[in-house]
């Protein structure tokens, strides 16, 4: 795997050489766009509307429109002399309980692997927060952009999570129907923490697949050797009309995926029935009948 950046974590006095690699891949599927009468990919042309004539990759520059219409131009060596000022440093700010970092704020995963001669910090870093059960807040230059990031135990590795500023995430006071006050019941809410129960298990990132992204190779592989592409539909979910009986009957189809009791209307454990052993009835006869037999 190749690395993206080169640099150090600047720790109190201590500075780590690291590597920084990309932790995640790119795995949708992407489309050309084709002209439908040729099948020939389609080309994108830099046309300038003022000249009326395509223009070339050098002379496109950057600006930044500061009225309307009007721009001011920033070239690529205003950008390096701005990234410039800042060395190529993770400066680790402060330490705080991952517990109280929320994921709103991550934006994209690095791997941060020891550089020639860190191993030894890199190793002692690791371990400090592992034990200590924190994470690093950090600011970080990628690219000529400046970053807020966290520092965070992953396995064997320290893992480093761009974050976006406060003033980048949106106020949840935006969402205009969360204004209206909501009132449920205690049985409802029991009722949704046995549900959620019922579809508790422990975290298995593997069981987790891109079942969308499995139908579409499905299809092209299908086109590709001309079959007929038939996709199967999946059934609507019917409209709720009444909420406690879409929780049984959701905890009813939960359990039986998991081959436990189902619950009654009191959100109890049905009692299994049993029937007893029966003896074939045996009639008495009288006295008086056998002594007449005899």
């Amino acid at each position: 795997m190749r690395n993206i950046w080169k640099g150090s974590i600047s720790f109190g006095l201590v500075n780590i050489p690291i590597k920084v690699y990309p932790a995640t891949e790119d795995r949708d599927i992407h489309f050309n766009l084709l002209h439908s009468v040729c099948q020939t990919p389609i080309k994108y042309q830099r046309r300038c509307p003022s000249c009326e004539r395509e223009v070339s990759q050098g002379e496109i520059v950057r600006g930044f429109e500061y009225e309307k219409g009007r721009y001011v131009i920033i070239s690529d060596e205003d950008m390096e002399e701005m990234a410039a000022q800042k060395d190529r440093t993770i400066e680790i700010l402060d330490f705080v309980d991952l517990k109280e970092s929320d994921p709103i704020y991550f934006a994209k995963s690095y791997f941060l692997a020891p550089a020639e001669g860190g191993m030894k910090a890199y190793a002692l870093l690791h371990q400090a927060m592992e034990e200590s059960g924190q994470i690093a807040i950090a600011r970080v230059v990628l690219r000529a952009k400046e970053s807020l990031a966290a520092i965070r135990i992953y396995q064997k590795a320290l893992m480093m999570e761009t974050m976006f500023y406060p003033e980048e995430i949106r106020s949840v006071e935006l969402l205009t129907e969360l204004q209206q006050d909501f009132t449920v019941q205690e049985k409802e809410v029991a009722m949704a923490q046995s549900l959620i129960a019922s579809l508790t298990v422990p975290f298995n990132p593997q069981k987790y697949q891109s079942e969308y992204r499995q139908a579409v190779r499905q299809m092209i592989e299908a086109k590709i050797q001309g079959k007929e592409v038939i996709i199967p539909t999946k059934p609507q979910p019917g409209k709720v009309v009444d909420l406690m009986e879409a929780l049984r009957a959701s905890i009813r189809l939960a359990e039986e995926k998991q081959g436990k009791k189902p619950l009654n209307k009191d959100n109890q454990e049905e009692p299994t029935r049993t029937t007893k052993e029966t003896k074939p009835r045996t009639r008495k006869r009288k006295k008086g009948a056998e002594l007449a037999a005899k």
